[in-house]
């Protein structure tokens, strides 16, 4: 499926290693950053899903659920079983403690749905796709990096910030924001309503281009 931002998440049913789930129930009124990984028991994958285990506390600030999904299990396991044993190998090597659900996807249906599968990189395994999905069930970002690649998880919080805050705002953030910096204000808040509406404060480069002090701070 092609899947493009403000589309709605496909919903799914799956067994995981945290139990089975409804995917949009699951979500709640999280928002949701759902990941796919090319296989169990490789060496990127494993830095991977560590770091994301370390990251749990930034994810919990930020009222996001993490969901990770890949189709290359160990040959000579059930799908879950390799999930969970590949978990402990995760825990030991990365000072981690995984406690978030890895998808079973034995027959690739939900990979399918969500394009995780890209032919011409691997017509069996899953790219290291990312999908974050607002509390509304609709995506509201897609990044897909090559097997070779591991994630920026720095980026993946940067926009996880810049996407909560502009749900809330009318501001965009510029080039390499990071949270606690100024933010663009946006076209359509004429320059007279910009006192009323960021009292913080605001500064005039350009008559498009409106600064102001990051407002939920």
């Amino acid at each position: 499926m092609n899947l493009r931002i403000g589309d709605q998440a496909p919903n799914f049913s799956a067994n995981t290693t945290e139990g089975k789930i409804d995917f949009h129930d699951w979500l709640g009124e999280s928002w949701g950053v759902f990941m796919s990984h090319p296989a169990d028991f490789t060496p990127v994958c494993t830095t991977e899903i560590g770091r994301v285990a370390n990251l749990k506390g930034e994810f919990e600030k930020r009222n996001a659920k993490v969901l990770v999904l890949s189709v290359g299990t160990k040959p000579d396991l059930a799908p879950l079983d390799s999930h969970r044993e590949w978990i402990k190998d995760v825990n030991e090597t990365q000072n981690a403690n995984v406690d978030f659900p890895l998808v079973e996807d034995a027959n690739k249906q939900i990979a399918d749905s969500y394009g995780m599968i890209h032919p011409n990189a691997s017509d069996t395994l899953t790219v290291r796709s990312v999908f974050i999905i607002g509390p509304d069930k609709n995506i509201k970002l897609i990044i897909s990096y090559p097997a070779s690649t591991g994630r920026n998880f720095a980026e993946i919080i940067r926009v996880l910030d810049s996407l909560q805050l502009t749900a809330n705002y009318q501001v965009a953030t510029p080039a390499d924001w990071v949270s606690g910096e100024d933010c663009i204000v946006v076209p359509a808040v004429p320059t007279s309503d910009i006192p009323q509406k960021f009292p913080k404060g605001h500064t005039i480069i350009k008559e498009y281009l409106r600064t102001t002090p990051q407002p939920n701070l």
